[in-house]
């Protein structure tokens, strides 16, 4: 977000901070820049939200991973601020390492606007200009490779159901829908083996009927969007014009308003928007994470109802950057991303089958259809409403206590102790195993032999389906954990407040709801076989067994392997499974640090090698060979015996530079920062 400030500065995986934070330097290959210009301006009735998608859909495309993206161009002076942020902050799901805007006229704007004192916005001017920082439009830069766009030529768009980069234009969503997407989930079977409803059926539910297509969830949520000054006011405008014209929220979707800062609702309250958004259920639930990250709470009991035991294809459409499959809601298997304005003409509509270009949203008071564009409010309008109530007095309001907390915050009774006083009762936070039988001394590498694969996957698996997110599912292992423990189910929460629970997390890693186990036919979900014993169970039953027969793990993926947000439970939990090495095509960025920060061997396939290219299926032994002499970025040889005899291939070591490689061979980078401190040799160490 702080590169549409002109502040390079990127996101780092748990691990890598809790080592930043004990003094460890984090290495970082010199990354490639790539430009990208814009030009022109965007339309009438195109949004900062489409903007994002649209470049999302480009950088993804293009294979951006690991390099850093700058933005100039004349088209970079219309865009605002808030506007750049939203494109800088979508880096994890278009791949880039930073998306960066440099410092110009609108950025000392936004430092004016948002209270920063009149001399530090002098000051930052000053510096950029002396130091050649300031974005000159008379300058083009030189870049490796450059992409172009013309902010012109932008729709309105959503983007789904699975994935930030399958965008789709606003008139083609129904068509889309109809097409491929529920085709596509029609055919997908559960591990019971049952599939979806028919097309077509509708499922009687008080006084509506349900069917695919449904929306259930209507969000507005996500950081980036609900700060973004243009879009929510364009989102109340929307409910305002729409309460006027007497339509209301479809009975069956479940809504929430979550703004990224108190801010926001100061604004809106100014502008006279936040009565119409209550009227359409939009109620304030929170500022932060809610929908995006998995916390929209259950669906209403008689929809959840009759989505589970018909087994609907029911929909969210949400303001939030990742709509990744399973990370919304269990039963929410269609996920689309959306600008603030479109979440409320979803909501109204009710369903992803109806065309919003040419379809009307409902009936208004009068009997007449009212269609998206009598309820669109103009660029002008929404400009002008954000000139007139966005102001400095706001921000400075809002942020001069910011550090102080509530009342709630205030009263918390903490003890002042040296060291975390562990409560082993705890069902939330528990002292976990990283640091068991600590060595001080890197071990000498030797081969991973006899080694089985506990999962085999296929291409853009993200850390939503590796790491737990989400509510706890009740016939899930970690939901048998916390039973045992005496915990409700109406107590389980989520993973993501349980993530101090290394039982829980552990045993959700793998756990996703829509992961496909390619060694599993017509099986979606976290299931394997366990080879010795030819049954099929939960990865982490089969991972547990493995431990026990001191059998070595792998997982073998296809490309993109760990895309998404940046979990550092998504390495600790396969970890604590037991996988020693992870085979991809390719490897997200942080992910791929994250692994090696775990302890646990990033190896990529070579020469257009895949799985499918070499025949493997999961179930052979395998040979990680060579590792003795290995080095960074080097090659390893792979020998997998199955059925068909022996598989022999070559892979590259993803350990990408010589501290990292020490780090492996201390089991992680935070058993080696450790037990330099506990040595007495603690230094921030250098890459060499």
């Amino acid at each position: 977000m702080i590169n549409g400030l002109g502040v390079v500065g990127w996101g780092v995986g748990g691990i890598e901070a809790e080592a930043a934070m004990l003094g460890q330097a984090m290495p970082l290959l010199i990354p490639e820049v790539v430009g990208f210009r814009l030009t022109g301006k965007l339309s009438e009735g195109v949004t900062a939200t489409d903007a994002v998608l649209t470049v999302t859909q480009m950088l993804r495309k293009k294979g951006v991973v690991g390099k850093f993206v700058e933005f100039y161009g004349p088209g970079v002076a219309g865009l605002a601020l808030a506007d750049r942020a939203m494109i800088a902050n979508m880096a994890p799901e278009y791949g880039a390492t930073v998306g960066f805007f440099p410092v110009d006229d609108r950025t000392l704007e936004y430092l004016r606007v948002s209270g920063r004192p009149a001399e530090d916005v002098v000051l930052v001017e000053k510096y950029c200009k002396a130091q050649g920082l300031w974005r000159d439009e008379k300058v083009e830069p030189a870049f490796a490779e450059t992409l172009d766009l013309d902010l012109g030529s932008i729709k309105p768009c959503l983007a789904g159901p699975k994935r930030p980069q399958d965008r789709v234009e606003l008139g083609g969503v129904k068509k889309q829908w109809l097409a491929t997407d529920l085709p596509g989930f029609l055919k997908e079977k559960d591990k019971k083996g049952n599939t979806p409803a028919p097309a077509g059926t509708m499922v009687p539910v008080k006084d509506y009927q349900l069917g695919h297509g449904a929306v259930t969830l209507a969000a507005i949520t996500s950081c980036t969007n609900t700060s973004n000054p243009g879009v929510l006011i364009a989102a109340g405008l929307v409910a305002q014009k729409a309460v006027a014209k007497g339509l209301t929220v479809k009975p069956w979707v479940k809504t929430s308003l979550a703004p990224g800062s108190k801010v926001v609702m100061d604004y809106l309250k100014s502008a006279g928007l936040v009565e119409p958004l209550e009227k359409l259920k939009f109620h304030l639930v929170g500022y932060g994470c809610t929908t995006c990250i998995g916390n929209s709470g259950p669906l209403p009991e008689e929809v959840a109802k009759a989505v589970f035991e018909n087994n609907l294809v029911v929909a969210a459409v949400i303001s939030g950057n990742r709509n990744f499959e399973g990370r919304v809601n269990p039963l929410v298997k269609a996920n689309y991303l959306a600008s603030p304005p479109l979440v409320v003409a979803y909501a109204l509509a009710g369903n992803v089958d109806v065309d919003l270009a040419t379809e009307p949203l409902g009936t208004g008071k009068d009997g007449k259809p009212v269609y998206l564009k009598d309820v669109w409010p103009t660029n002008d309008e929404v400009a002008a409403a954000v000139d007139r109530h966005v102001t400095r007095e706001t921000f400075v309001r809002q942020y001069k206590d910011v550090f102080t907390g509530d009342k709630n915050w205030q009263s918390l009774n903490v003890e002042a102790t040296e060291a975390y006083a562990w409560d082993p009762k705890s069902t939330y936070v528990r002292l976990p195993p990283y640091f068991e039988d600590l060595n001080f001394k890197p071990k000498a590498l030797s081969d991973i032999t006899g080694a089985r694969a506990l999962a085999v996957f296929g291409d853009s698996v993200t850390t939503d389906h590796i790491s737990p997110a989400g509510n706890i599912a009740k016939d899930s292992p970690a939901a048998k954990y916390l039973t045992d423990n005496g915990v409700a189910v109406s107590d389980f929460n989520s993973y993501g407040a349980r993530r101090g629970n290394h039982e829980v997390m552990m045993r959700g890693t793998f756990a996703n709801i829509r992961i496909k186990n390619l060694m599993l036919k017509d099986v979606t979900g976290g299931y394997t076989q366990h080879i010795p014993s030819g049954q099929q169970m939960s990865i982490f039953d089969a991972a547990m067994a493995y431990q026990k027969e001191k059998t070595p793990l792998i997982v073998i993926a296809g490309k993109e392997y760990g895309t998404g947000s940046s979990r550092d439970w998504a390495a600790k939990g396969p970890a604590l499974q037991g996988v020693k090495a992870a085979i991809a095509q390719s490897f997200e960025r942080i992910h791929r640090s994250n692994l090696v920060g775990m302890g646990v061997l990033p190896l990529q396939f070579t020469d257009g090698d895949s799985a499918q290219s070499l025949g493997l299926t999961g179930y052979e032994t395998f040979e990680i060979v060579g590792l003795a002499s290995v080095k960074p970025r080097g090659p390893l040889t792979v020998k997998a015996k199955g059925e068909k005899g022996m598989i022999e291939f070559q892979v590259m070591c993803r350990i990408d530079t010589p501290i990292e490689l020490e780090y492996y061979r201390c089991g992680g980078v935070l058993r080696f920062v450790l037990g330099q401190m506990l040595a007495g040799t603690s230094k921030t160490a250098v890459a060499a």
